[in-house]
């Protein structure tokens, strides 16, 4: 069930609010916290119930491990350490992703190297099994540390399983979340909420199926169908995956934001306009930003920590390996290990500026950033290598210029230079809409306010009840092309 599609606007989001509050108006509360469980759990199978026991499974044995912890200095007979419980819930939890998500990487790389013909496994990827796996994780370690001191098993299952950011993030944190789960002043309802979660929703629904797809025809055609790309086809390629994939998934976000707050439950902000970034280093503050939160607290810090001493060389050799697991995190596939040493390389370079204390001009540091990030993303999208070489070689080859043909009879003299005139974007299936598209989309993301923002000052009245109702009817009159979100692949 995808967040913008008539079932969930118009049946399961409000059937699911509407019981919840009903059950704790009648001082249910045991019953409402059982119902949104159900609710999560129905909105996880919908697409394929198969994977609902692995889920289930997953939360019984961290919730075992996590309470044995917490009965760990009260029981007589200690059989296991906490640091041996903690170790078999690390390995129960990274062998479950492993198998699941790399091991046909593995066996393919195994073939390759060792010339062998292992038989792949073919498995499909079990849906959010990278986000709910990072959430208990997380709780695992806090555990450990003796950081947890919530027990109850219904509040922890809503902790994992909660609707809204169960599929795609953002990846939350159980300080943040169990305590508003078992807060009895959430269980009313709160009008100013349900109007804010209304607009910051259907901010999210329209950047989701009116920019964020439009951009992807233009993405998909160019990395996955064109056999060649001029100039201009090659940069509108690349950047209409860049301006896809954010108003994608900040989208999504904003979607998520918005629902969690009809329940009165604020789930941590993601975004931050991340192309208005002036470094590398500020683009991942801004971007995914409950990721890089977790990345850096429970991968880079505790390996840090290993070594005796701390030196600028040694956190830089951590920064780069944190960055390659950000990108194999995101999938099974050298093109995202490259995509992660290359965030890590620029953040190494980052820092290393920042050493000399050398001020930047800040259009110039964002003109470097956003330009390293957009060519990143070229290799983050790219499904074979072929496919980055040819949109990468186009954006930076002078011998494929192809000029509208609106400009041919003004211009006629550059065809003595082998620039030629006609259907600049037909190979990407772009019309003369294309470079305004383009064109709107650096607007958006560099002058305008991000939902977050538009949120904080958020007053309802009917200045924002008509955004509202603009934003909800034109998506809802565009949910006939819709297509998934990109983040439900990783």
């Amino acid at each position: 069930m995808l967040f913008n599609s008539y079932e969930f606007i118009f049946a399961f989001l409000p059937i699911s609010f509407f019981v919840y509050f009903y059950l704790n108006k009648k001082r249910l509360t045991i019953a409402s916290k059982a119902w949104l469980v159900f609710t999560s759990l129905l909105f996880y199978s919908w697409w394929n119930i198969i994977y609902l026991p692995l889920i289930l499974i997953s939360i019984l044995f961290n919730y075992t491990i996590t309470n044995t912890m917490f009965e760990y200095n009260e029981s007589k007979q200690k059989y296991f350490s906490k640091k041996t419980l903690l170790q078999v819930g690390l390995v129960f939890n990274i062998s479950l992703l492993v198998y699941f998500k790399y091991m046909d990487f593995f066996i393919k790389n195994t073939n390759v190297f060792f010339d062998s013909e292992i038989g792949l496994l073919h498995l499909a990827l079990p849906l959010a099994i990278s986000f709910f796996t990072l959430q208990q994780i997380a709780f695992l370690i806090d555990s450990y540390e003796g950081l947890v001191k919530e027990r109850n098993f219904l509040d922890y299952t809503i902790f994992v399983t909660f609707f809204p950011q169960l599929i795609a993030g953002p990846i939350v944190h159980h300080k943040e979340m169990m305590p508003q789960f078992a807060s009895v002043k959430n269980k009313v309802n709160n009008y100013k909420n349900i109007a804010l979660g209304l607009f910051i929703f259907s901010i999210g629904l329209f950047k989701k199926v009116v920019i964020a797809d439009t951009f992807a025809i233009w993405a998909t055609t160019g990395f996955d169908t064109a056999t060649t790309l001029n100039l201009f086809e090659a940069w509108a390629t690349s950047l209409s995956y860049t301006f896809q994939i954010y108003f994608d998934f900040s989208g999504y976000t904003d979607m998520a934001i918005g629902a969690a707050l009809l329940f009165n439950i604020k789930l941590p902000q993601n975004f931050n306009s991340p192309y208005k970034a002036t470094g590398v280093i500020d683009f991942w503050q801004r971007w995914h930003m409950t990721l890089t939160n977790f990345i850096s607290y429970y991968i880079y810090t505790p390996m840090l920590l290993t070594f005796k001493k701390t030196t600028f060389a040694k956190a830089m050799i951590v920064t780069f390996v944190a960055f390659v697991i950000v990108g194999i995190w995101h999938g099974a596939s050298w093109m995202y290990v490259l995509f992660g040493a290359l965030h890590g390389a620029g953040t190494i370079i980052n820092h290393s500026w920042k050493k000399t204390k050398i001020k930047m001009n800040r259009f110039l540091a964002w003109f470097i950033t956003f330009n390293f990030v957009n060519l990143s993303l070229v290799i983050f999208r790219a499904k074979e290598w072929d496919d980055a070489v040819k949109v990468s070689g186009g954006m930076f080859s002078l011998e494929n210029i192809v000029l509208p043909n609106i400009l041919a009879t003004k211009l006629s003299f550059l065809s003595n230079y082998d620039i030629e005139f006609g259907g600049f974007v037909e190979n990407i299936q772009g019309d003369y809409y294309t470079p305004l598209w383009l064109i709107i989309g650096f607007i958006l993301v560099l002058l305008f306010k991000n939902s977050i923002e538009k949120g904080k000052e958020f007053k309802p009245n009917y200045k924002t009840l008509i955004l509202t109702l603009i934003y909800l009817l034109v998506g809802l009159l565009s949910l006939n092309k819709v297509t998934e979100f990109l983040y439900f692949n990783f």
